[in-house]
């Protein structure tokens, strides 16, 4: 009995530590490809769960050891990797994340307020959001008429996506896909095949033909959660988020352990005072009337 569960437990070991190395060779093969010039945009893909924000943090790491610099643009506001929930991000990342299992805030280049953890609640808003990101990626950061400069050169790009692929979802994704045009799509598989994003490239039209982008499809992380689990533990990821984005406005000595802490931390915060005879109140509406009676408006 020992030496079977032994056996077992050997079998699962090797299991991922293959799929471990399958995602190890896929980062250094888009980071280290001495075809990618300029520098790769990478986007990372696949349903809910498969480890898409883990490898795209591998991904960085690996990208980081060449590039030194690269640009993260986080289209999941669910679960983002360096805000709080709710956000569309690009950051700029200049040191690698050591411990995968750590959650890290960063202060984000430019961002947009989605105002909700569900992308399907307004998918034109997340579209609008991502493209205006990724055009102001192109604008400061993917630029090569001054390669002297360093803080002006080009500078890869890694696009987390959500998991949201079927339906008006994998609408979304094709848009995103068709208006970044990518160097590389690194597609994230699991083992339930009704799960997964189409084979190929898949949002590119049959009249438009071949493209050059290069496909990369891993095996998803292993084992992945139950859905109501994975529901329970991405309720908490994000409270945990939201503690941490908050608890910068307390002193560093300050001790949280849960939500109630971070509020009693808040309420312990003396209000800024200011004396009434130092606001001033104008009524605009009252000046917008007098306006259009001046005019002829009204």
């Amino acid at each position: 009995m020992g030496r079977g569960e032994m056996g077992d437990g050997g079998e699962a070991f090797e299991e991922a530590r293959g799929k471990e190395r399958e995602w190890e060779e896929a980062a250094e093969a888009v980071a280290y490809d001495s075809c990618t010039w300029p520098p790769p945009v990478v986007v990372v893909c696949g349903p809910g769960n498969c480890g898409k924000s883990a490898f795209s943090r591998l991904l960085l790491n690996t990208l980081l050891e060449r590039y030194q610099t690269v640009a993260y643009l986080d289209t999941d506001v669910g679960q983002p990797e360096f805000t709080p929930p709710g956000f569309v991000s690009l950051h700029v990342i200049e040191e690698p994340a050591k411990d995968f299992t750590m959650l890290y805030l960063r202060s984000p280049k430019r961002c947009f307020f989605f105002g909700d953890v569900c992308a399907h609640k307004n998918p034109k808003l997340l579209l609008s959001c991502t493209f205006g990101l990724y055009d102001y990626f192109l604008k400061e950061l993917y630029r090569f008429n001054e390669v002297d400069n360093p803080l002006k050169s080009a500078i890869p790009l890694v696009i987390n996506t959500s998991g949201w692929v079927k339906g008006i979802g994998l609408h979304v994704l094709s848009e995103i896909l068709r208006y970044v045009s990518p160097t590389d799509v690194v597609q994230l598989r699991t083992t339930i095949e009704r799960k997964n994003l189409p084979t190929g490239a898949f949002w590119l039209n049959v009249h438009e033909g071949d493209s050059p982008v290069n496909l990369v499809e891993i095996h998803g992380s292993h084992n992945p959660p139950p859905h109501l689990l994975a529901k329970k533990e991405a309720r908490m990821i994000r409270d945990l988020r939201l503690i941490a984005y908050f608890r910068q406005c307390l002193p560093k000595d300050f001790p949280i352990f849960s939500r109630d802490d971070l509020v009693k931390g808040f309420a312990s915060i003396q209000p800024f005072q200011l004396p009434l005879s130092k606001i001033q109140v104008i009524d605009l509406h009252y000046q917008f009337i007098w306006l259009c009676l001046c005019i002829g408006f009204w």
